[in-house]
């Protein structure tokens, strides 16, 4: 691969060029943004509509300004390069500052847009991952003007800032398991800030995470083909206040779960290992037990719904205060790909947490793939229509967490709590630890995304959840 990526060191000492504004005339973007690879640039779009031709590159130390409103539209792709992507370069910084009644939009320029449309957002940084040297981005294929290579050693790179940011009908399949996703983050460092980002309809994962430690606050991720978020490589990042939705008319051949984590393809505790921190999560999935399989978009293949949240190849987790409904089954703890069985001692004796969380699933709330340690019978609650324990039947997923209407999204707050609920206290749902989370997480007296209380709704007037 050709790299042009530049030499840190010496770029800080490069000429700075005098900031390019793009008014937003229908203005077209292609290749690398600004004037050159020895030039320090600021690239800024001041609202409006653009378009994206291909992939398009911020190269290292440029800084990409996106204001309010602006949406930039993806043109379409063929079937070896996506349709309009933006990548951020190791270096490199996207400040995107939506509000709630402007976000920033990355769309289809199609009239019926589907997933796979666009590429989406790649963002790559310098922080730590557990693979050898700079691992190439997945997704991305040729020959390519500047480098898509990510890690390094900086956990607290900044790559810039998400504020209200919409991702719409990203994704693309370069070979089975080497994609672009919604959002991809690739190494990038909690200098990094993420916050009020949705992704909606994704043809892969909604948010990829290659290692890394950003930290993502209200988060959304809407109906993707796989994952809602995906970890591995070893990131290690905080995630409070997200709400996650699965698609129930399609799932991925590679099974479609809500989380899924792997500290590396290798099944082996490579450092650093590994392990998410969560808190306030909601995640709705399906209505009813799922079929077996599942019909996906054409070209049809065969797609499973998995777990709400899967656990595997040694990865490691801290999870507090959150919902998980509406799949087959809930915690998962999969040792089948080969993991040690210290692995599984670590998950007991306290590496990994799981604390405070409402748990349902169809079949079994929390199951190990492990003989050794048969966890999958344990019903922590007998079932019933309604025992106010926080566990469900499986015959009903919404019986005792009692959200508004979570599987009908024409609902207005759909996915708050019910208020009148014996669960609920002024209306939120009880049952929150508030002291003893990790440092960067906030304890809260209620369980979920979402207190319930109207005016705190953070998803409310720019979020979309159907078309």
């Amino acid at each position: 691969m050709l790299s042009c990526e530049k030499n840190q060191q010496d770029q800080q000492h490069s000429p700075v060029s005098a900031t390019q504004i793009i008014p937003a005339n229908g203005a077209t973007l292609n290749g690398v943004l600004g004037v050159g690879h020895t030039v320090r640039d600021t690239i800024h779009l001041t609202g409006g509509t653009y378009y994206l031709n291909g992939i398009v590159y911020v190269d290292t130390l440029d800084v990409l300004q996106i204001d309010a409103g602006s949406v930039l539209k993806g043109l379409p792709g063929t079937a070896a390069t996506p349709g309009g992507t933006l990548v951020i370069t190791r270096g490199g910084k996207i400040e995107a500052l939506g509000t709630a009644s402007a976000p920033v939009v990355f769309t289809s320029t199609k009239s019926t847009p589907a997933a796979g449309d666009i590429g989406g957002l790649v963002i790559l940084g310098r922080a730590t991952i557990n693979q050898p040297g700079s691992p190439r981005i997945e997704g991305i294929g040729g020959i390519t003007p500047v480098s898509v290579l990510y890690g390094g050693s900086f956990d607290n790179d900044n790559s810039g800032k998400l504020r209200y940011v919409r991702i719409e009908y990203a994704g693309f399949e370069l070979s089975v398991d080497n994609e672009l996703n919604g959002l991809t983050l690739g190494a990038v460092g909690n200098g990094t800030e993420i916050d009020f980002v949705e992704v909606y309809k994704a043809k892969d994962d909604g948010i990829q995470f290659f290692g890394g430690t950003v930290n993502v606050s209200h988060v959304i991720v809407v109906n993707p083909l796989d994952d809602a978020l995906d970890f591995e490589y070893g990131y290690r990042g905080r995630i409070q206040y997200a709400l996650l939705l699965a698609d129930s008319t399609r799932a991925d051949r590679s099974i479609s779960n809500g989380i899924e984590s792997d500290n590396n393809i290798s099944n082996v505790p490579l450092l650093p290992v590994t392990k998410p921190l969560i808190a306030n999560l909601t995640m709705i999935g399906l209505p009813n037990r799922p079929l077996a399989i599942k019909t996906n978009f054409p070209p049809s293949a065969i797609g499973r719904y998995g777990a709400a949240a899967l656990w595997r190849s040694s990865s490691q987790f801290e999870v507090y205060n959150t919902i998980l409904l509406g799949y087959e089954n809930g915690f998962l703890l999969d040792n089948s790909g080969g993991s040690t069985i210290d692995t599984q001692e670590r998950y007991r004796d306290g590496f990994s947490i799981i604390k405070h969380n409402l748990v349902h699933a169809y079949n079994v709330p929390f199951h190990s793939a492990n003989p050794l340690y048969p966890y999958n019978s344990m019903r922590p609650y007998p079932d019933a229509p309604d025992n106010n324990t926080g566990y469900t039947n499986p015959l009903d997923p919404n019986a005792a967490i009692r959200l508004v209407k979570p599987f009908d999204r024409t609902v207005p707050g759909f996915y708050l709590p019910k208020t009148g609920n014996p669960l609920v206290v002024s209306p939120a749902l009880t049952g929150g630890l508030t002291i003893g989370l990790p440092v960067g997480l906030t304890g809260t007296i209620y369980r979920g995304a979402f207190d319930g209380i109207p005016g705190n709704d953070w998803a409310a007037a720019w979020a979309v959840f159907a078309y």
